[in-house]
């Protein structure tokens, strides 16, 4: 299994869509089953093993400072500030000189799951294949998540080979917001502004995309009943059950 030491937490977005919770804090700062979605994210990375996670940051960032230095325990963080905002490949492709030329974890600031058998960051890592792809997904069962995610994302072959929905089509998959990448993923990116879809869409060209199903829980965490419903999932969950 391929050892990763760095990560990317994106937690620059408006998050419009979880007004108003939203309106004086960021939404990677919400809180779900008594910890800030971004302390979840961090503790998992943590646990398997990564050491540095750069953290954008742009809505409230002051108060995203503020929580990452009252923080304990690991991994260490370097927050950088977007004056202007990056979308998500725009962030990592900005952030490269400091995550370096060996694979790397993207988590979704608001990305929230529960572990099936193995811990999901470990399996991603372990399906890491150097010198054939360029991104491994994290994806979920669209027919799972209880909240709209329309017609989802993807469709994969035997093989974990990812296809984009054709017009039209409800696939199986949802993005699930975490991914094992590196480098080599931006080489033909643009400066400036731009979305992780469009490095994908190269990857998926070269055939260098592949993705992974997710073997636990995960919540699309999007509006106010989104977060609610996840509340009262964890809250009903059996006691021991913590993964």
């Amino acid at each position: 299994m391929t050892p990763v030491r760095h990560a990317m937490l994106l937690a620059a977005g408006l998050g419009t869509r979880m007004r108003p919770l939203t309106d004086r804090t960021a939404k990677p700062l919400l809180p779900l089953g008594g910890r800030a979605l971004l302390d979840h994210a961090l503790d998992r990375l943590r646990d398997a093993g990564v050491e540095t996670v750069v953290v954008n940051a742009h809505w409230q960032a002051d108060l995203v400072e503020a929580h990452l230095a009252a923080r304990s325990g690991g991994p260490r963080t370097i927050l950088r500030r977007e004056e202007a905002l990056l979308d998500t490949g725009g962030s990592v492709a900005a952030a490269l000189d400091l995550l370096g030329e060996a694979p790397f974890f993207v988590v979704n600031g608001d990305s929230f799951w529960l572990d099936g058998p193995t811990p999901t960051l470990e399996r991603l890592a372990a399906a890491w294949r150097p010198g054939e792809i360029d991104a491994a997904l994290l994806v979920h069962r669209t027919f799972q998540v209880h909240a709209d995610v329309g017609d989802g994302d993807f469709a994969l072959d035997k093989l974990g080979a990812v296809r984009r929905r054709r017009e039209r089509e409800v696939v199986p998959y949802v993005y699930a917001g975490v991914q094992i990448t590196h480098a080599g993923l931006f080489a033909k990116a643009p400066p400036g502004r731009f979305s992780m879809n469009l490095v994908w869409d190269h990857a998926i060209e070269a055939g260098r995309l592949t993705a992974m199903v997710h073997d636990g829980l995960w919540f699309h965490l999007s509006t106010p009943p989104d977060l609610a419903e996840a509340e009262y999932t964890l809250h009903a969950r059996p006691v021991g059950e913590t993964r």
